[in-house]
Parts: C-alpha cells; structure tokens; sequence
C-alpha cells in the first residue's frame, strides 16, 4: 500500500463516503453542523444521544479523507461546536466589557476560531499517526480526541468546557463517571461511534458475524453504565445539615459601582434575616464587593446575627501581603464566618475576566481589559478546606468547577463540596446553563454533595448522583433552603484523576502507529 499522506484511504465503498471526500463544501458543511450537533447534547437541550451521532458523521468525513485535509476538517468540527456553543462570550464582552459590537464581534470570533484550532491540531495528528489506514484511523481516533480534549483543559490555563461526556449527567452513561470522570464517560461515547462505522463496514463486506461482535463492544459501556450508577461509592452522613442559598440578582451594571455597595449589602441582610440559625448560610461570589480589609463592620455585623452552629460563607475579594508574590495583591476569595472558619483564594483565573494575558501590552487599548476587578492573582495551590461547624467544605470559585482532575484532587478531603459564581456576566445565554451541569458532573465524578450559589442563577442543590434538589430559576431575587449530606470515601476516579484512561490512549497511539502496526 502506498502511505504518501495525500493518499485517500481505504474506506466504506459506498457512494456516499465518496461524495462526501470528493465534495469539499458538502464535507465542510456537515462537519461544521457534526460541531453545532454535540452543543445540542448539553444543557439546556440535553440530546446526549446526539454524541454518537456527531461523532459517527465525523468519521463518515474524515476517514476517507486524504491526511494533508485532516487539520482543515477538524478546525471546521471545532469551529462548529464553539461557534453554537462557546459564542455566549460575545454577552459579557458586548454588554459588559465597554466595547462596541464590532469589536466584541471580531473578539468573539477571534475567541472561537482559537479554540477550534485544538480540534485541528489533534485531526492534523491523527493523520500522521495514521496515514493512509482506515482500521488505524478507526483505532486511534478515540485517543485523537481524548489527547485533544485534555489538551485544551491545559494548556493557557484550559478551556474544559463541552466535553462530550459532560452531556450524561441526564444519559445513560452517567454511571460511568464515578468510576473515570467525565473523559471516560466521552470516551465510551466515541467508541460507540467509532463502532457503529467499523460494523456498517463489516456489513458491506459480508462479514456479519465480526461485525455483530464490534457491535456488542460498541454496546458494552451502555449496558453496565446504569448498573454502575446504581453503586454507592461513598457514604452519605444519616444527619442531613440545614442550607440556605441567597440570589440576590443584582445587576451586573452596578456590582462594582460604590454607589450601590450598601444597597446590595442591605439586600443579602434582609434576605437572611429568617435564616440566621440555618446551619450553612450561602452568599454567592463577590456578594460582599469590598476587600475584605474594608469589610470588618459588615463581617462584625454577621457574626454578631448568625446563631451558635451556623456558619456563613460568602464571596469576598481579599487584598493583603502575599508571600508568594513578595508583595500586595487581590485575590478573588470566599471565606466562612461564625461557626465556621477558613479563607479560599481562587486558583483557576479567567482569562480578561480576572486577569489580563500579556497585561504590559493589552491594558488601556479597549475597555474589555479594563474589567473591574481584573487584577487577581491565582491563590497558592493545596489549599485546606472550609470549616462548617465540623464539616469540611471544599468550595470552588465560579470557573473553577469546570475542571475535572482538579477539582476531584481538592475533593478529596471534603465532606461536601461548594461552588459560588456570578455568571450576570452571561446574560440570558446558555452559558450559565452549561455551568450549572459542569457542577452537576463534578458531583456525579466525587458522589458528593455540591451546594451551588449564584448572583442571578441557577443556585442549586445538587445530590450525590448529579441530580437537582432544589434549585431557584434565574433572574430572581429569592432564598433556596434545603437540606444537603456531607460524604466519606472516595470514588475511583477521586484516586485516579483521568490518568488512566490518559494512559490507554497513549498506549493506544503507541501500538498502533504505523511503524509498530504496519500492515493494518
């Protein structure tokens, strides 16, 4: 067989794998709506079975394709799903980031097409390891996409944002996330589709009998996923602990203006006011919008309402001496007050939102990096968790939910986990939507407790298995209670992080690289 890498693979002998190699706009109209399909799978559609679909119609493209077409079809998958699913950035930079619509626009697009550059970097790898092999292309591709999904959690502080997996929260498949996070549960969905292409091949060429067992493999995650969510891999405490959530719903155009400091301070106090001996107290992120060295006669004032065994939690920017910075600086934190104690400093940043890349050469161009309160510096790594009256409580600041291993590494001396965010930043988008599932999944992945609190939405009660307790719709002013479980143990994949199906996929692409597997 010739291995140039323009060559056209072996494929599926079918018209339509030739129309669809031969065609390049039909090629790159059906990657790009193959991307907008897989948003469709997350909140607030929630069509998990549309993953294997996207999938499957990739790889109908794909693998026919020549390797020097590789990277263009998959920037063209990526630009598909960022551009349906990642595109609510466009809201905080236009309405809230100073900048005209022009420019958010180009921003946005900017944004984007960056982002689908990992999905073509990880197709223009794909081909190289492949080359002109069909069964090899099949083989790999699952590691392809893994190794890209990772990537892109990584690299430039990450984007771990619409992995495929995240969508089973509400799937079949969501038992499989306890036991090898979210990027098991997307790696059993591309291997369904992987399979679903290799069986129709098998079918044309008359051999049913191999094609019925790739089949069964292909079925094989949904078949033991529901009974594996079913299994309880940590205990749940016998005595629930009392919870109150406060949405204060404050407009993003005055959180940061002092003129209305005290009147969103005043809001929170009256929504606590029944509330003062629930035993965990939530105050959404940057609830209180003044350093905490500028905040003692509030925090006095809190302390002196709250009851013997409550605690209050709030968000609170910090501002003092850091030792790891040799100097002064902000950090965006959440701290615990009465019965409770203890001060979190945000690790996982948002680019622009809370610092600014390249800050010496982007600040003062255009308002959208200039954001208040856009000078935050990262909080150290291994940091405790909150104490609640004996409950340990690790908490997590707005973005940080969405990334898997670290969020499970902190887990793993908590009893209950805690999120606050302020995502008035969205609007009315998906994109607030999509948060509250990356937290559902977190859940899910620990089998613990998660309480979510948000200025404007959705705050949350969310269970062990990654439902929803309760919960108060967006753009409300209103106080959630109920009643939440700290958790012991530790799910497998609180041990393990992703590395172990990390590392089927390198053994994967090791193995079946041409120079090792010459002959598939």
């Amino acid at each position: 067989m010739n291995n140039t890498s323009n060559q056209h693979p072996a494929s599926i002998p079918s018209a339509v794998t030739r129309s669809l190699s031969a065609n390049r706009w039909l090629g790159a109209a059906l990657l790009l709506i193959a991307g907008g399909l897989q948003t469709l799978t997350f909140a607030p559609y929630y069509l998990w079975w549309l993953g294997p679909v996207s999938i499957l119609l990739i790889l109908l493209v794909c693998v026919p394709l020549a390797s020097s077409r590789l990277f263009r079809a998959g920037w063209l998958t990526g630009l598909g799903l960022f551009a349906s699913g990642a595109s609510w950035v466009y809201v905080s930079i236009s309405q809230y980031g100073n900048t005209s619509q022009w420019i958010a626009i180009v921003l946005t697009a900017l944004f984007v097409a960056g982002l689908a550059l990992f999905h073509g970097l990880a197709f223009w790898f794909w081909g190289k390891l492949a080359r002109s092999s069909a069964v090899r292309r099949l083989l790999l591709f699952p590691a392809i996409w893994l190794l890209g999904d990772w990537l892109r959690g990584w690299v430039l502080t990450g984007f771990p944002w619409l992995y495929l997996g995240t969508a089973h929260t509400d799937g079949p498949l969501a038992g499989l996330a306890p036991l090898g996070g979210v990027h098991l549960v997307t790696l059993a969905i591309i291997t369904t589709a992987v399979a679903a292409y290799g069986a129709l091949w098998l079918i044309l060429q008359t051999r049913h009998t191999f094609a019925a067992s790739v089949v069964v493999a292909g079925l094989f995650p949904w078949l033991i996923a529901p009974a594996l969510n079913r299994t309880d891999w940590t205990t749940l405490a016998q005595e629930p602990t009392s919870v109150a959530a406060m949405q204060g719903n404050i407009p993003q155009q005055i959180k940061w203006d002092p003129e209305f400091l005290k009147d969103q301070i005043v809001a929170y106090l009256g929504m606590t006011e029944d509330h003062w001996n629930t035993d965990i107290i939530l105050w959404p992120e940057t609830a209180i919008p003044i350093p905490q060295d500028k905040a003692g006669k509030i925090i006095d004032h809190i302390n002196e309402r709250l009851g013997e065994n409550s605690t209050l939690i709030t968000g609170i920017p910090w501002y003092g001496f850091s030792e790891r910075s040799e100097g002064f600086t902000y950090h965006n934190s959440i701290t615990a007050l009465g019965a409770g104690e203890g001060i979190y400093h945000k690790q996982k940043l948002v680019p622009f939102g809370e610092y600014v890349p390249l800050e010496k050469y982007l600040r003062g161009l255009i308002g959208f990096f200039d954001l208040p309160m856009s000078s935050f510096t990262p909080g150290p790594k291994n940091q405790s968790a909150l104490n609640a009256n004996g409950l340990r409580v690790m908490p997590f600041i707005c973005y940080e939910v969405a990334y898997p291993d670290f969020l499970a590494r902190n887990a793993l001396n908590a009893d209950l986990l805690l999120t606050i965010s302020n995502d008035g930043w969205f609007g009315d988008s998906i994109g607030p939507l999509q948060h509250l599932q990356l937290a559902r999944m977190r859940a899910l992945e620990t089998g613990r407790y998660m309480l979510r609190g948000t200025n404007n939405g959705v705050t949350a009660i969310i269970n062990n298995k990654g439902q929803i307790t309760e919960r108060i719709p967006q753009f409300e002013r209103a106080v959630m209670t109920g009643q939440i479980y700290g958790a012991s143990g530790s799910t497998p994949y609180m041990v393990t992080s992703s590395w172990p199906v990390l590392t089927f996929a390198l053994i994967l692409i090791v193995f079946v690289r041409e120079r090792v597997i010459p002959k598939l």
